[in-house]
């Protein structure tokens, strides 16, 4: 074995909670409204050249508000009757996660980790495995000419020039999004924040 480092991989994810017209604005604020995850999307890299690994894409049915929104509908296409069909309790979803991940940093584009935190205290799950080393790529895009303000995961590869393909607001097509915009702008010489 040679003298180098050995590459580990990467996992691009992307979450999807409960939400109501106008929660966003008031920050989950109102009554009953919590950040519950119904979906968890990811793709695990290799995280120098990009080749997919594997891909997660898994519904989560949400413990407190267990019918969605018509407006969480209408945004992620999830509906309820596929939830109850697919959908899994958030202790088995994030447990798969982070079998998922191996130990591999995980990267996100804003602060899916503390959804994913709020989760775990939210059900009381204070014995979960903790999650792996968090990668928020906001201040990256910042740092290459990318301004995220008011967007969303989905965006990422439409603003680093990349057609956005599948249904937005579906985490693993938004996972895959911003994978392909952190493709695209490492192509045109930034760094590569899977590898930092």
């Amino acid at each position: 074995m040679s003298g180098f480092p050995q590459i580990r991989g990467a996992v691009v994810f992307d979450l999807e909670f409960t939400a109501w017209e106008g929660s966003m604005e008031h920050r989950w604020s109102r009554p009953g409204e919590f950040t519950e995850v119904v979906q968890i999307g990811a793709v695990r890299v290799d995280a120098q050249s990009f080749t997919v690994e594997a891909e997660l894409d898994l519904l989560v049915r949400p413990r407190l508000n267990s019918v969605l929104s018509d407006y969480l509908v209408a945004l992620t296409g999830i509906t309820n009757a596929e939830l109850a069909a697919r959908g899994v309790d958030f202790a088995e979803a994030y447990d798969d996660f982070i079998a998922f991940a191996d130990g591999a940093p995980i990267v996100a584009f804003g602060r899916d980790d503390l959804v994913l935190a709020a989760n775990l205290r939210l059900y009381g799950l204070n014995r979960a495995s903790p999650l792996p080393p968090y990668r928020n790529i906001v201040p990256w895009l910042y740092d290459n000419g990318i301004d995220p303000r008011g967007r969303n995961a989905c965006d990422v590869g439409p603003l680093a020039g990349v057609a956005f393909r599948g249904q937005k607001h579906n985490a693993l097509d938004d996972a895959r999004s911003v994978l392909s915009g952190i493709q695209a702008l490492v192509a045109r010489g930034a760094g590569n924040p899977l590898l930092a």
